[in-house]
């Protein structure tokens, strides 16, 4: 495997590390892995400790299985969560409640009941960049950061408006009384043969008149939807970084934005 394949990976990567069974979790202060983090690879039994306490609103649990709970001491409601990133503890109940938190023995038994909903994809698994047996780490070079957005939010309200309709179908009965009216007046202002042509000329403008009778606008009041896109306001979903470690490119992904260095292990591979 090349090393941009193998270093294509980072907090929303898509497998993970066999050396990371025992890794940890990572709790953001914001949803969707945003704001301040605390991250643990021991149980914590107060986090109050830690100026955590009550604060989480998203996590990104690696490895194994581990218990989150409402109160210290393990106490309260608790919930199991599997390895995956959960952009919301708010969907569990939990956000900005969790007090106590401890690993789950591989071989215990948990009942169906106590675990947190699956974790959406993707991924359901994550790479762990944590550093690895005290190995040597690095700085690299980032030498492209593309912020990698959904499609824009969109706006929508309904308003009240006055719609105007053209009726626009002839008044039949209108225009007969309004050719009979015509031809009487326009024969009483001709004269002789004129007669004749006043009558007609006067039952086809009388025709037309009363055609006319009966036909305009019907205004009418309705509930109108209106949408917009709103993209100034749409935020990256996460951050395509490029960076460079002894002459090679490698790719990854981040939740958050990098700065301009990495930070890398002998191999190229990402680390915290």
């Amino acid at each position: 495997m090349n090393s941009m394949l193998r270093t294509a990976l980072s907090m929303t990567a898509v497998a993970i590390s066999a050396q990371a069974a025992a890794a940890g979790l990572t709790f953001y202060e914001r949803d969707n892995f945003q704001g301040r983090s605390f991250t643990t690879e021991q149980p914590v039994r107060n986090f109050r400790r830690t100026d955590f306490d009550d604060r989480a609103s998203s996590v990104v649990v690696f490895g194994d299985r581990w218990e989150v709970c409402e109160d210290a001491g393990f106490r309260g409601r608790c919930v199991v969560l599997r390895p995956g990133q959960y952009p919301s503890l708010a969907a569990m109940g939990l956000n900005d409640r969790i007090s106590s938190v401890r690993d789950v023995g591989r071989d215990a038994q948990v009942d169906e009941l106590r675990y947190a909903p699956a974790p959406p994809p993707p991924p359901a698994a994550v790479y762990d960049n944590h550093r690895r047996n005290d190995e040597r780490l690095y700085d690299a070079k980032v030498i492209a950061v593309r912020a990698v957005a959904g499609t824009p939010e969109q706006r929508c309200w309904v308003d009240q408006e006055q719609v105007v309709q053209e009726r626009s179908r002839v008044n039949v009965p209108g225009a007969i009384v309004g050719a009979v009216l015509g031809g009487v007046l326009g024969h009483q202002i001709g004269n002789g043969r004129g007669n004749d042509l006043a009558t007609v000329g006067g039952a086809v403008a009388g025709g037309a008149v009363g055609a006319n009778v009966g036909r305009g606008q019907q205004t009418e009041t309705r509930d109108v939807k209106h949408c917009e896109n709103v993209a100034g306001q749409v935020r990256p979903e996460y951050w395509d970084v490029t960076y460079n470690f002894r002459g090679e490119d490698h790719r990854m992904q981040m939740t958050t934005p990098p700065g301009p260095t990495v930070i890398v292990n002998e191999r190229g591979e990402p680390r915290s």
